[in-house]
This record gives C-alpha cells, sequence and structure tokens, in this order.
C-alpha cells in the first residue's frame, strides 16, 4: 500500500489521450483521435496504453521495482496497468513482457516486466509468454540515450525463433513493461512480433515519459 503522499503523487492518465500511442492529449476531439507525431511518424505496433505519467511519484516506485530488488511493487501497479489496459485485454492472446538479456538477468536476478506480466497474466486470465520473445544482443542502457541512439542500440536485439512462429501467427500480442519512453523498445519488439507473424501487438507500461503532443485538426 501506500500512503497518503505517495497517492497524491501519482498522476493517473483519466483525460483524453492519442488512440494509437495512449499519450495524453491537451484536448479531446472523440474517442480515437490521433495525435499530429503518431500521425507523422505511425508506430508499429497499433495501441499503447499506460497507467500513469512518468513524474516523481511513478520514477520512484518503478525505479523500487527495477533496482532496489522490490519485485512485490508488481502486485500494487498491476490493477492500475489492468485499469488502463482493459479494452486491449479483452482480445489479447498472450502476454510478452519485454525481455532482458541474460547476463543482465543474471545481475539484476529478475526481469521487472515479467514480474508485471506473471501478475498481470492472473489477474486477466491472458496467459503469458517468456521464452518466444528473446533479447539475443546486449545493449548499452538506454537511459540517456537520444531517439536516434535508442533505436540504433536495439538494432537487432530482439528475435523469434522460427520454431515458435505458428504460435503467435494471426494472434494479438501484448508487450507488457514498466516505462514507455520514447517508444524504441517496444518499437523493436513490435516490428520482430510482426515479422514472425502477429497481426496485432498492443503495449501495456505501468508509466510513460509525456512529452508536448499536437492534435491534428
Amino acid at each position: 500500500s501506500l500512503c497518503g503522499l505517495c497517492w497524491e503523487g501519482l498522476t493517473f492518465i483519466d483525460g483524453p489521450i492519442c488512440w494509437h500511442t495512449g499519450a495524453p492529449l491537451p484536448y479531446d476531439l472523440g474517442p480515437q483521435t490521433v495525435s499530429l507525431n503518431a500521425m507523422m511518424r505511425p508506430p508499429a505496433y497499433d495501441q499503447a496504453r499506460a497507467a500513469m505519467t512518468y513524474d516523481d511519484g511513478a520514477r520512484d516506485l518503478v525505479r523500487k521495482l527495477k533496482f532496489n530488488n522490490r519485485p512485490e511493487l508488481a502486485a500494487l501497479m498491476t490493477p492500475w496497468m489492468a485499469r488502463a489496459g482493459e479494452k486491449m485485454l479483452r482480445d489479447a492472446d498472450y502476454l510478452f513482457p519485454v525481455p532482458l538479456h541474460w547476463t543482465r538477468l543474471i545481475s539484476r536476478r529478475y526481469n521487472q516486466a515479467a514480474e508485471l506480466a506473471r501478475r498481470l497474466s492472473k489477474k486477466s486470465g491472458v496467459p503469458m509468454r517468456v521464452d518466444i520473445l528473446k533479447r539475443v544482443k546486449r545493449t548499452r542502457q538506454q537511459v540517456g540515450l537520444t531517439r536516434p541512439m535508442r533505436k540504433q542500440n536495439l538494432r537487432g536485439a530482439f528475435a523469434v525463433q522460427a520454431h515458435y512462429k505458428p504460435l503467435i501467427t494471426d494472434r494479438h500480442i501484448m508487450l507488457i513493461d514498466d516505462v514507455y519512453t520514447t517508444g524504441a523498445t517496444v518499437e523493436a519488439c513490435a516490428k520482430v512480433l510482426r515479422r514472425a507473424g502477429a497481426t496485432k501487438v498492443s503495449v501495456l507500461t505501468v508509466a510513460r515519459v509525456v512529452m508536448p503532443e499536437r492534435v491534428h485538426i
């Protein structure tokens, strides 16, 4: 549970959002409004949703989950994620946590995205798979990198082995992660899943970094 002060520090995304990226918008033009950013640079996934904005309150919780050996915090966050991604979860076939490279998994001891996916799977009934999408290249930490640098850093980082492709062909795969920053990581995953045969890829995270968005009128 959270104390009152910590709860007040969280900013949940409840207002108008971009239909594709889930980014908060300055005003509401209808349920399928798309931001100008998403129109100019369509994402590789179909839809993304996040429970809250990545401000000071969310940052503190996510860092504890990710770096401070606090996997139990996933139980606190997954109901918020389930609420944000309720419509997407209804027809999702699998939950895929964004994978860590095995060397980083050993040093960190657990994958925070997998902890979130495991609890979300139990809550929603959508099965989780951690054996299909793999991170096959050890990459630099994304923190501090620009969007072009992030894309270059992730080039060739993810793969789906050929014998798993029949399992995801014509399926809706939902990617689970802790934070949506520039979208480079989930875009790289989505492209790999599309090539492997997935017909729909959605993204659900605890929080997202919010940039100024413009709406096309």
